[in-house]
């Protein structure tokens, strides 16, 4: 249960994301945790940046808030990614983005 609580860290101003993604997927939506990272299924291809616009859209709205407050740390070209978004803690972030919803 502990690695459920580890895809998501405080940090200053706001927390991590650690997210496993599925490009290409039928419709976009939170898959479930993948170890220690969140899975999210995206319907966009991985060409050209879009599969990483739409994760840092997707993520964005689900937490209400504007696109500018989640960027891309890590993992630019792999499916294993980091994600900061400022203006959030760590639990506002697990409530809103859980695996137990349906997207």
């Amino acid at each position: 249960m502990n690695e459920i609580e580890d895809y998501v860290r405080d940090v200053p101003d706001g927390c991590t994301l650690k997210v496993r993604v599925q490009p290409g997927a039928k419709r976009t939506a939170i898959a479930g945790v993948y170890g220690s990272e969140l899975k999210i299924a995206l319907n966009a291809p991985p060409v050209d940046g879009r599969a990483n616009e739409a994760l840092i859209a997707f993520v964005a709205e689900k937490a209400g808030l504007p696109k500018a407050r989640v960027s891309l740390v890590s993992g630019p070209a792999s499916r294993s990614k980091m994600l900061r978004i400022t203006g959030r803690s760590a639990a506002e972030i697990r409530a809103s983005l859980s695996p137990l919803e349906t997207a």
